[in-house]
């Protein structure tokens, strides 16, 4: 039985150093996004304590607009020529944020651990940034600033709830 491939490399003019470099940044932005996704997701449904409603519907809002960074992160890996995450496998072996497995978590915590996993992503993002930015890939770079204005601001409403006024 012959079986036959076809090539996933999607045609470009930004060249093979270009597709390396940037898909694979953007793979593992791809991976710190899903563990940022999963981690806020799991907070918001473990959520207790008197800011129960507060915290667990931010929370909610702010796992959907992670998610949704998701597909857009994936597909431009694939516009600019390149493969992306293929599987949970995957995540788990390239992803920078660390995951929390504890059986209990205080609310105070779970904020204070997603705001500092919001400003790891922000310095991801930057990062992943500059790597479009040398290769002269104005479109990535265009959807990096937005995800950084929306992670900056997550991060920025996770931290006052921390704030002791």
């Amino acid at each position: 039985m012959t079986t036959l491939t076809a090539s996933l490399r999607t045609p470009t003019d930004l060249g093979q150093n270009a597709t390396r470099d940037i898909a694979g940044a953007l793979t593992g932005l791809l991976a710190d996004t899903f563990a940022l996704y999963l981690k806020t997701k799991n907070f918001h449904w473990h959520m207790s304590g008197p800011h129960f409603r507060d915290y667990h519907l931010l929370l909610d809002d702010q796992g959907d607009q992670i998610f949704a960074m998701t597909d857009a992160i994936a597909e431009r890996a694939r516009k600019v020529g390149g493969t992306t995450l293929r599987s949970i496998g995957h995540i788990a072996r390239i992803q920078r944020l660390a995951d929390n497995d504890a059986e209990f978590v205080t609310p105070q915590d779970m904020i204070a651990e997603l705001a500092s996993d919001n400003r790891q992503l922000v310095g991801f993002l930057r990062a992943t940034h500059v790597v479009a930015e040398e290769h002269n890939d104005v479109a990535t770079t265009s959807l990096i600033e937005v995800w950084i204005d929306e992670t900056e601001r997550r991060g920025w409403f996770l931290f006052e709830i921390t704030r002791n006024a």
